[in-house]
């Protein structure tokens, strides 16, 4: 099962890396918890696949196109959870972010419930965001 997931886990970055909005939103659940971290202002509990684009497309609004998951370093699963070592970028005017994170994906009958997100340096991706 991790391998299957895992292998779900990929299809999901590599349709985030390519601007796939229609295969991102098959494979997220219609009933998503997306955990957002920080004190800005996409931070917290995000419920359901429109939240969690309507948070996305915030963040694409801010940052002017430019945020980005560049890099996956590692996916591990462990039965219905995957983490995912990965590096993400934005800039805009006058302000810039680079770092790595973890999020942790869990997985349920192929598609993705839930998503925790890490950010190496969360008051500079705070700082970024803005309130």
């Amino acid at each position: 099962m991790a391998s299957k997931n895992v292998d779900i886990a990929r299809e999901y970055f590599q349709a985030v890396q390519n601007g796939d909005l229609p295969k991102v939103g098959e494979l997220l659940a219609e009933e998503i918890v997306w955990h957002q971290p920080g004190a800005n202002r996409f931070s917290g509990e995000h419920k359901g696949r429109d939240a969690v684009f309507a948070m996305l497309g915030g963040m694409m609004e801010a940052s002017q196109g430019s945020f980005a998951i560049d890099t996956i370093h590692a996916l591990m699963g462990n039965g219905d959870m995957v983490a995912a070592s990965i590096h993400f970028a934005g800039r805009r005017e006058d302000a810039s972010m680079s770092m790595d994170g973890v999020d942790v994906l869990r997985l349920k009958d192929g598609k993705i419930v839930e998503m925790w997100l890490y950010s190496a340096d969360q008051a500079a991706e705070d700082a970024f965001w803005g309130q």
